[in-house]
């Protein structure tokens, strides 16, 4: 009976750690907090593809051999990489923290690692780690940082072929998972320990293995603790376009706002109680496209950041940098404007939660305590009914101007009554609550 009970004792051990469920720090409850106070931030799709200027993907898409593609590393010099201009165009723009691609599906590290030579500084004749220049511009500006860091690879032979990257050449026979997860780890230790506060690692690719025949064990529970053990404070999400695993932070949305999917990447049954995050490009593609000119306008850039506030979420805007390290002209222009409009109406954005009003086709509403925001994006009348109850309604102003804003009250609700017909991109009603 002794010896059962040792047993016992010693399994329950061993295996507790494994199934135990994910209780977030204090500091981790906080940098959520902070997370979603922020509301805006820059996403950076940087690597040696961008001399290819035809997108991140371009090694998949156009079937380059893993050998003749890592000379591309060769010529990559970004003359004019600037991490503190960076950081002071992306804080004039109103962003609150940057989120750039530390390793994407190419395999090539954008920054210094001792786990493979294949990284910005042994491989290139640049020899500067631009992670270790953007990480002291983000504390001199006081921007958080954020590393996105892919799970599949098409460059190391030890990683476990998936459904991408089948026709750069990789031998199959050399395959071994083990290996594999163990560089990811060391490399993950590294940007956890060399770079000073992560407040989130972001990552992308499991669903590389999705059209596997067994469901393959990717080990994230256990990289999540690992992480979690260095950084309590670092938040974590996956890109993975399913649902929440034990141990994420925050919940991601691909090119498309919480509860949407018109692009397919985003068809999460579940908006999770978790911070949520909205990452989109600013033209259709992420790495830098020489021929892409499709950009947003600015106007359409506010609404989804305000449209992404209303559905208590970030929005994650995405920048490619030409290979040479500058951003391009029309992002910048976009940038400077957006951040023109914030420092306006920034008030209405940061800080605030989704509005006990619901998201509608005329716009969505924000709110900080009692004071509720009124975003109207969409609007064919002069008149707007919400449905809240009249007693809360204590007063009305339009935000900008501080006029005065008639209220009908009624036992569903308030009708608010504009002064004039919305001509703005977004006219704002601020409304305070009793």
């Amino acid at each position: 009976m002794k010896k059962k009970l040792l047993f016992l004792l010693f399994f329950l051990a061993f295996v507790s750690p494994i199934f135990a469920q994910y209780t977030p720090t204090a500091e981790n409850l906080a940098a959520r907090k902070q997370f979603a106070d922020d509301r805006f931030g820059i996403f950076i799709h940087w690597g040696i593809y961008s001399m290819l200027a035809n997108g991140e993907w371009v090694q998949n898409n156009r079937n380059i051999n893993y050998k003749e593609y890592t000379h591309l590393a060769d010529g990559f010099c970004p003359s004019r990489f600037d991490a503190d201009a960076w950081v002071r165009l992306f804080k004039e723009a109103g962003a609150r923290y940057i989120t750039i691609t530390s390793r994407h599906h190419d395999g090539f590290s954008m920054f210094h690692t001792a786990q493979d030579t294949f990284n910005i500084v042994d491989a290139t004749p640049f020899h500067r780690d631009v992670l270790k220049e953007l990480a002291q511009a983000c504390e001199r500006h006081g921007l958080s940082l954020h590393f996105y860091y892919s799970h599949l690879d098409w460059h190391r032979l030890d990683y476990p072929l998936g459904r991408t990257g089948r026709r750069v050449g990789r031998p199959t026979d050399q395959q071994n998972w083990q290996s594999y997860y163990d560089f990811m780890n060391a490399q993950l230790r590294e940007l956890l320990t060399n770079y000073g506060a992560i407040r989130c690692l972001w990552f992308d690719g499991v669903w590389d293995h999705e059209s596997d025949a067994q469901p393959f064990d990717w080990h994230l529970p256990e990289q999540y603790r690992m992480i979690h053990s260095l950084q309590p404070a670092c938040l974590i999400g996956n890109n993975h376009h399913r649902k929440l695993i034990d141990g994420e932070d925050i919940q991601i949305f691909e090119q498309d706002l919480p509860g949407e999917n018109t692009a397919g990447f985003s068809g999460q049954q579940t908006i999770s109680q978790l911070p949520l995050e909205t990452c989109m490009t600013m033209n259709n593609t992420w790495g830098y496209d020489i021929t892409d000119k499709n950009y947003k306008n600015t106007d359409e850039i506010v609404k989804n950041l305000v449209r992404a506030a209303g559905k208590n979420g970030n929005l994650l805007l995405n920048v490619g940098p030409r290979p040479d390290g500058e951003i391009p002209a029309e992002a910048v222009e976009r940038l400077r404007e957006v951040g023109a409009w914030l420092k306006v109406n920034g008030e209405t954005i940061y800080g605030t939660r989704g509005g006990i009003v619901a998201p509608h086709d005329w716009g969505v509403t924000t709110q900080r305590d009692k004071t509720l925001y009124v975003h109207i994006l969409n609007l064919q009348d002069d008149g707007l009914f919400l449905p809240i109850s009249g007693k809360k309604v204590k007063k009305a102003v339009m935000f900008n101007t501080r006029k005065p804003v008639s209220l009908h009250k009624s036992a569903n609700g308030v009708t608010i009554l504009l002064p004039e017909h919305p001509k703005a991109v977004d006219t704002i009603v601020e409304i305070t609550l009793n």
